[in-house]
Formats: structure tokens, C-alpha cells, sequence
């Protein structure tokens, strides 16, 4: 497993995150399995949020990791906050607070190593949002903080306010959903490709130290289904067939290193509860490929160079 810095943090994390959305599908005895895989592969950074499940993921994740023994100080833990599901975004002092002592709680820790603002909310007053920070970081509940699927002026005008530094920027991104990788390459033309929906995010986080974890790495639209072997994208998978077989590994390999093999430095937010599903995601970061494979692959997946 190959580790990079969070952000502008000292806080050395894996490249390959297990995101634990799913973690209610699994039994008890399943869940401690899978934590241990995790762990043995060097993947003990696990992020939450606290919609997940409405909780349960949290609190199935604990009763897990309990059992499987693993100390606190060698496991890593982020979650998200500020959604009411149906309801609305809310990053009120009093709600960021009462969610995080929510989180604590059903997680059975004291602290979080890191903590994202969950979506963008409308009605947000910065002010607010950094007295939160502040009683969370005093208090010892949280470590470092972060957003996630925000633009750049909404960090920005965050950052203005809040001491502690932006560490991480969660965002979907997959080779069937990459946007915010394409646009880059359609800068002085007059088509629908040149379209800056994400005001240059990738770039913004690459120079001001916010580590972008991309979640959704195998999916294309919005959860619409995983891309690898889908008669939606033959192209595509026939290209990642042909590099997969060149390394001797999976496609899954070969379509996690294609996010690794970009400069930004990303974290890859994995979705998967299948611990073989897991090993070939760990396996990506030991896996290289060429500028002309990851350019194979990016034309395969549809998009065009101009």
C-alpha cells in the first residue's frame, strides 16, 4: 500500500480508503472479516457519514472493529456531516455540533481523525461553521476537517473564515465520470466538452494542498452502475481487458490505477464490502501504467482530445 499526506497535514494516510456506505449489507462476523482484510492490506482509513444506513453503518463498524481488536491509534477514521436526508443541508453551529457527538457516539470513539462537510449547503454562514470547528478541535472530537463535492469559491470563501486548514475535498470521479479531468483539456474551444462546471476544481486543490478523494471510482453517472464489464462501455473494457492482461492483474486494478496514475496525489474512496473487490483496489498502487495507457483509456471511455 502506498501512503501520501492529507492534504498539507503531517496525518500519513493510505492512497486507497474504504468507503463504508454499504457496511449495513454485511453481518457481524462478515464486517469483523472484512475489517481485518482491511487492515492486513494496509487500508485502515475508513470513511463514513452519518447518513449512512441513518447511522447504522457507524455503529455496525464499531461492534466490528471491537471485535477484531484493532487498536484506535492505528486505525483511521473520517466521517461527514450536514445532510438531513429529504430535509435539507444544514451546517449550523448546533447542528455540525449535535451530528458529531451523533457520529462519536454510535462509532464508540472519542475523536475523528477527520471530518468533511457533507455536500454544499445554501443557507451556510461561514462565521457559524468555524465556531464549530473551533469547539470540535478544542474539545479533541475532531483532528482535521474537510468538504466534500464543494467548488472552489465555496471553499474559498470557508477558508476565509475557519482557522484550520481545508485537508481533503471529496468528489465523484471514476474513468466514465471525469469531468473535472476532461474540461482541463478543452480550454479556447466552442463546444459542450469546453464547459467549466466545477470552476477548475482539480487544479484548485492541487494548488492549495487539498487532497481530492474520489469516491465512486467504478460507477458511472450517479450510481447508475459500475462500468467495468457493462455492455454500455465495450470500448472501454476492452481496452482495460488488454492493460489488465499486459500487468497480470483485474480491470478493477487497472481502472483504480488509472485515478492513481493522475499527478494530483489522489485518495480513492473505495465502495466495495468484497474483500477480493478490495485486494485489487490495494493491488492499483503498485501498478504504473504508461502516459499512452492512461491515454487509451481516457479516449475509450468516450472522450474526445481535441
Amino acid at each position: 500500500m502506498k501512503n501520501i499526506n492529507l492534504g498539507a497535514t503531517a496525518l500519513n494516510v493510505p492512497t486507497i480508503a474504504v468507503g463504508c456506505m454499504r457496511m449495513n449489507k454485511l453481518e457481524n462476523t462478515e464486517a469483523v472479516r472484512f475489517i481485518i482484510a482491511a487492515l492486513e492490506l494496509g487500508a485502515n482509513f475508513f470513511d463514513h457519514a452519518d447518513i449512512y444506513a441513518g447511522g447504522a453503518c457507524e455503529e455496525i463498524f464499531a461492534k466490528a472493529l471491537k471485535s477484531a481488536n484493532a487498536p484506535r491509534e492505528k486505525v483511521l477514521i473520517q466521517s461527514k456531516c450536514g445532510i438531513r436526508p429529504g430535509k435539507a443541508f444544514d451546517f449550523s453551529k448546533e447542528y455540525i455540533l449535535s451530528s458529531v457527538d451523533g457520529i462519536l457516539k454510535r462509532l464508540e470513539t472519542e475523536y475523528l481523525d477527520v471530518l468533511l462537510l457533507h455536500r454544499p449547503d445554501a443557507l451556510m454562514e461561514p462565521e457559524e461553521v468555524a465556531e464549530a470547528f473551533d469547539t470540535l478541535q478544542k474539545a479533541g472530537k475532531v483532528r482535521h476537517f474537510g468538504v466534500s463535492n464543494q467548488n472552489p469559491m465555496q471553499i474559498q470563501l470557508l477558508a476565509r473564515y475557519v482557522k484550520q486548514p481545508i485537508v481533503a475535498n471529496q468528489l465523484q470521479l471514476s474513468i466514465a465520470n471525469c469531468g473535472m479531468i476532461s474540461q482541463g483539456l478543452y480550454n479556447n474551444m466552442q463546444d459542450d466538452f469546453a464547459v467549466q462546471r466545477d470552476g477548475n476544481v482539480l487544479d484548485f486543490c492541487r494548488l492549495n494542498d487539498i487532497t481530492i478523494q474520489a469516491w465512486s471510482p467504478l460507477q458511472y453517472g450517479f450510481f447508475k452502475g459500475v462500468f467495468l464489464d457493462s455492455p454500455e462501455f465495450p470500448a472501454l473494457n476492452k481496452v482495460l481487458s488488454e492493460i489488465a492482461d499486459k500487468y497480470s492483474v483485474s480491470n478493477t486494478c487497472i481502472a483504480i490505477a488509472w485515478l492513481l496514475r493522475h499527478p494530483a496525489k489522489m485518495q480513492v474512496v473505495t465502495g466495495t464490502m468484497n474483500v477480493k473487490r478490495l485486494k485489487d483496489c490495494v493491488k492499483a498502487t503498485e501498478v504504473n501504467i504508461t502516459r499512452d495507457e492512461w491515454y487509451a483509456i481516457f479516449i475509450a471511455a468516450g472522450n474526445i482530445l481535441p
